[in-house]
């Protein structure tokens, strides 16, 4: 089973519109796509048609109360299963602040489904706490969904510096795989300067030994289209809605991107220091402090 966590501190990039219609792309091409919302917003679930409030069991199930995941997960499509998430969630950090392992209890939940799934995709809430830090002790891959302007490259830094910490505390095995630029047009100058400026980036981390040293940007870029805002308003995917769409075409391509990839290799990746900055001083002093705060 591949583990993809998609992650952007920042809200309305396409983070979730992205959850939905890659794993809608992926089901479509027969891969058996496990999703698990850790956003107490619950914006997947709701994208997908379930009501919150209704939920009998989700992540905060699995979290809290020692609940199997195969108990958590329900077919919302054809071979899409959803371990959803309710307001319930925003109690689970203080819930869980002296449970010894805390960090890695969806990672154990997860670990008793990997042979029922092609993929798993995870939803994370857009803070830097122990839902967060759950997710990525749980995958091997992070996806980056960006917007293509200035402010989005200063917010990649902050997310790759993220992983650095996460993998020399908690996870070996994590590492950025891709970046996905979302809300694309062609036409601006300033979303060819931000695709360029990132390739270079990426390329220039080839020869270290970082988190990000293999991740690419997806040559499929997802154009702006009104049809992915309006989706979610009718609980569907972008297929149901508007299959021939600008947006249904992309996605798609994502989905035959990853398809087509190569999955993380099992050997942990030996993440070197950066240069000159402690662990106080890779993250903002707000960030260090709660991420160190749901690793201790």
């Amino acid at each position: 089973m591949r583990t993809i966590a998609i992650l952007n501190q920042k809200g309305g990039v396409g983070k979730t519109t992205t959850v939905v219609n890659t794993a809608a792309a992926l089901a479509i091409k027969g891969k058996r796509v496990a999703l698990v919302d850790l956003d107490p917003q619950a914006h997947l679930t709701i994208h997908l048609g379930i009501n919150p409030e209704e939920l009998e069991v989700g992540a905060y199930q699995v979290l809290t109360q020692n609940v199997e995941a195969k108990d958590a997960f329900i077919e919302v499509r054809e071979n899409i299963f959803l371990m959803g998430a309710s307001i319930d969630l925003v109690g689970a950090e203080s819930e869980l602040v002296n449970v010894v392992g805390r960090e890695i209890i969806l990672r154990e939940a997860i670990e008793t489904v990997k042979d029922e799934y092609d993929f798993l995709i995870i939803d994370c809430p857009p803070s830097l706490g122990l839902l967060s830090l759950n997710s990525l002790a749980a995958v091997k891959e992070i996806l980056i969904p960006l917007q293509p302007h200035f402010l989005a490259l200063q917010g990649l830094g902050k997310l790759l510096e993220t992983a650095t910490l996460v993998n020399k505390r908690i996870n070996p095995e994590l590492r950025v795989s891709s970046v996905l630029l979302c809300m694309y047009d062609a036409r601006t100058s300033l979303s060819s300067e931000v695709k360029n400026d990132i390739e270079e980036f990426l390329l220039g981390s080839r020869d270290s030994q970082c988190a990000w040293n293999r991740a690419e940007l997806i040559p499929t870029q997802v154009r702006r289209n009104v049809k992915l805002a309006e989706a979610p308003s009718y609980g569907q995917t972008i297929f149901e809605y508007e299959p021939k769409c600008n947006g249904a075409v992309d996605y798609m391509q994502v989905a035959e991107y990853f398809i087509n990839s190569i999955s993380p290799k099992e050997a942990p990746i030996k993440i070197q220091e950066i240069e000159h900055k402690s662990d106080e001083e890779v993250l903002s002093d707000n960030q260090t402090q709660e991420m160190n705060e749901a690793i201790d």
